[in-house]
């Protein structure tokens, strides 16, 4: 059983809105640093070994020199997480392109960043030797099509938008050595959000095995594979979240049952990992506004899906909690949904919590002061990094609990005036009124 937890009780959260009001993410840097260190000391049986963090998953830059600090790099999918990743420090090769589609501004980023260029299509060899030259090193991602099982969130590598095939691989690195590249790499990412620790080893004694074939076929000796991300973490409370120790020594012994005997060794080992470093060290605090009572009963929050979208777009399941009935009997069953002009824009479909108190419930009479709490745990990776602002929305800001106890805001909340800011309508205080 995964026992969910949240670093604040609710006299701490009382305390905090005085400053930052709901909704807001807050994140746990104490907890993502013990993650990070858990993760480096599992894979230093490896001779080199470097996460590239997920920008995508948790693209804030106070979230970023957290993880340079403790030695990770960043993968980028576009020119601005490129900027991200510089601004927190991870620089040259710590830093890798693993975008589709690629256009030539940002493979020319990359190229003057000095990050790792890990090419999507066979055809884009010509395309980024006509518009940026070619590095001395570059990767390439691998698609295994029906030889590899996707799952649900990815989908099946087949039918996926992403990587070369096997015989386009094997061409693509000889024509690469033709063309003068001198260093290479491999790549992959075929799942997301799996738990299953044997699919990730089996993942890794594939591209073992194609690293072998590749220097068979073509001569060259791969620098590093990158096993790609892909590992989940426990959403829900009967989950087990992947063991660390347990997939590295799997992936150990493949690494030493195939590249050992081929003399490859030592080759560096990289992952993309994003979810499972931040996703458990993460929430999103709203409050509890409206009580509908229709064919359903409904709790209706401050926050919506343009806060966190993963609910409505992937059916996912987030827990939640209510901070001080943390013991209290689960004696409702709601929908917990948001103000969007949408259906979908629910939180959680029939769960079953604890009585809660909304702030239109709340008299002169009642208890002083607004509605119960709703914490939205796991929503540390591809939670604020996936808003929008449909309806109007304006996105939440972003909290950082420090190691002291402390704390920051690291994003603020969106406001009318960034709204439009993109549009020319004159200036937005005329527009509305004198009013922010």
């Amino acid at each position: 059983m995964n026992n969910k937890y949240f670093p604040l009780d609710k006299i701490k959260l009382e305390e905090l809105i005085q400053k930052y009001p709901t909704p807001f993410y807050i994140y746990d840097e104490g907890a993502i640093i013990d993650n990070v260190r858990r993760i480096k000391a599992a894979f230093s049986v490896f001779p080199s070994y470097k996460n590239h963090f997920a920008v995508k998953a948790l693209p804030n830059p106070y979230i970023l020199k957290i993880l340079a600090a403790q030695g990770f790099g960043a993968d980028c999918a576009s020119f601005p997480e490129l900027l991200l990743a510089d601004a927190a420090g991870m620089q040259g090769e710590d830093v890798m392109l693993t975008s589709n589609e690629t256009p030539a501004n940002e493979y020319n980023a990359a190229m003057k960043n000095g990050a790792v260029i890990n090419l999507d299509d066979f055809s884009h060899i010509e395309f980024l030797e006509k518009n940026c030259g070619l590095p001395q090193l570059i990767s390439m991602r691998y698609n295994p099509g029906p030889i590899k099982e996707g799952n649900v969130i990815i989908g099946k590598p087949e039918e996926a938008k992403y990587g070369l095939t096997h015989e386009q691989i094997i061409r693509g690195y000889s024509l690469l050595k033709e063309k003068g590249v001198k260093r290479f790499a491999l790549h992959t990412m075929v799942a997301s959000n799996e738990l299953s620790v044997p699919y990730h080893i089996e993942t890794a004694r594939m591209l073992f095995e194609l690293a072998v074939e590749v220097l068979n076929k073509t001569g060259i000796r791969l620098e590093f594979i990158n096993l790609g991300g892909g590992v989940g973490i426990p959403y829900h409370p009967d989950q087990e979240a992947v063991d660390y120790n347990v997939l590295v020594d799997g992936i150990q012994k493949a690494y030493n049952e195939i590249l050992i005997p081929a003399g490859l060794v030592p080759m560096g080992i990289r992952t993309e990992w994003g979810r499972v470093v931040t996703g458990p060290y993460g929430w999103l605090v709203t409050r509890a506004v409206h009580k509908k009572e229709i064919y359903r009963n409904y709790i209706a929050l401050d926050a919506s899906m343009a806060d966190l979208m993963r609910p409505a777009l992937y059916g996912a399941y987030h827990h939640i909690t209510i901070p001080g009935k943390e013991n209290a009997p689960l004696t409702e069953t709601y929908d917990v949904v948001g103000s969007l002009c949408e259906n979908n824009d629910k939180f959680a479909i029939q769960r079953q919590l604890p009585k809660i108190l909304t702030t239109a419930e709340i008299t002169s009479t009642d208890v002083e002061g607004a509605g119960d709490f709703v914490v939205i745990h796991d929503a540390g990776a591809h939670g604020r990094a996936m808003g929008f602002n449909y309806n109007g929305k304006l996105r939440c800001g972003e909290l950082l609990l420090r190691t002291d106890g402390s704390v920051v805001q690291i994003r603020r909340p969106e406001t009318a005036e960034d709204y439009f800011a993109t549009l020319d309508i004159g200036g937005v205080e005329e527009f509305l009124g004198g009013t922010k």
